[in-house]
């Protein structure tokens, strides 16, 4: 029980306060002990696949051990302290509240009296492809493929490593907490590197392949199990769970990433929308497969509708995960 409520109390801090724009994310430093780690390994090796290897296997040791020896440290002075600290760690590696806070932004800049140059702004803020010509239907379409899409990356897929990574409690001296922690940040760490250098260019085709296949690996099963878990989802919102599940079975591996298409599939059918085709991203067009056989346009409610999945769905992911763990453990 007491795990459980420290587990809560991380996903709760994320819903009050989101990530402070004043307080440094750890995130961050995660990315500059990349672009550190590339530098040295590009320096270090010819072979741009095994420097790419070098560099996720530093980056993992090194945030792991980073965050492992603050925890050990911080429960050393006081078990208290360090179930703290466990806590805000954990808390920091999950975006409900940042993932609601930009497409509301979005949302209301496209309402009545909002502006379609400023929804433009909003947008392009949280995703990468071109916004400057985009119709209001172009912004709202972007924006309900960017939260069903991040919401394995940046909520349950943090979720899963953290509650599966606390089965090791027994085995390495950490609480069940701690070891969440551990594991948000090693699942952070690598998510980190895909965004990063898991690109397919000719810079990054051979060095970040390994960083892109480990991500792929660690999203296998949360994207899967989210993507169920919005269909679920769709039914207590009164949506159509029928056709989400319809348009989940045949569409969600119609995407460049074997993952990403789980949960925006689901969606795709649960609003009756068609999402995916071309986007422009640096002033070319890239053509996308299609999720769903919706033939409307979307709406600004649409994001609503998705940001409620997106939060009854991870909802569902969590009793799940904590179900298992109080059966296994």
């Amino acid at each position: 029980m007491t795990y459980l409520l420290q587990l809560l109390s991380a996903i709760v801090l994320d819903l009050l306060f989101g990530d402070p724009a004043w307080l440094p994310h750890p995130v961050r430093g995660i990315g500059r002990f990349i672009s550190w780690s590339e530098k040295c390994t590009r320096d270090l090796c010819t072979n741009l696949y095994l420097a790419g290897i070098a560099t996720v296997c530093i980056v993992i040791t090194g945030t792991c051990g980073i965050v492992l020896l603050l925890l050990l440290g911080a429960a050393a002075l006081s078990p208290s302290f360090g179930a703290i600290l466990a806590v805000i760690l954990l808390y920091t590696t999950v975006a409900i509240k940042d993932l609601l806070r930009h497409s509301n932004a979005v949302y209301t800049q496209l309402m009545p009296g909002g502006s379609l140059a400023r929804a433009r702004s909003a947008i392009a803020m949280i995703v990468g492809r071109d916004t400057k010509d985009l119709s209001p239907a172009g912004v709202t379409k972007a924006c309900i493929e960017t939260v069903a899409e991040n919401m394995v990356d940046g909520v349950t897929a943090p979720l899963f490593w953290a509650i599966l990574a606390s089965f090791a409690a027994p085995f390495v001296g950490l609480s069940p907490i701690g070891c969440s922690a551990l594991g948000a940040f090693f699942y952070k760490a690598v998510n980190t590197m895909d965004s990063m250098i898991g690109y397919k260019n000719e810079k990054y085709l051979h060095f970040g392949r390994g960083a892109a296949k480990l991500d792929d690996a660690v999203n296998f099963l949360p994207a899967r199990i989210s993507g169920l878990c919005v269909i679920i989802a769709a039914f207590f919102l009164k949506l159509d769970y029928r056709e989400a599940a319809r348009i989940f079975r045949r569409d969600r591996l119609n995407h460049s990433s074997p993952n990403a298409g789980h949960t925006e599939a689901a969606t795709a059918g649960a609003l009756g929308l068609r999402l995916g085709g071309p986007s422009f991203y640096f002033g070319k067009v890239v053509e996308k497969p299609y999720l769903g056989d919706g033939t409307r346009e979307p709406v600004p409610e649409d994001i609503t509708n998705t940001n409620r999945l997106m939060l009854v769905g991870t909802l569902l992911f969590v009793v799940v995960l904590i179900g298992v763990r109080l059966v296994f453990s």
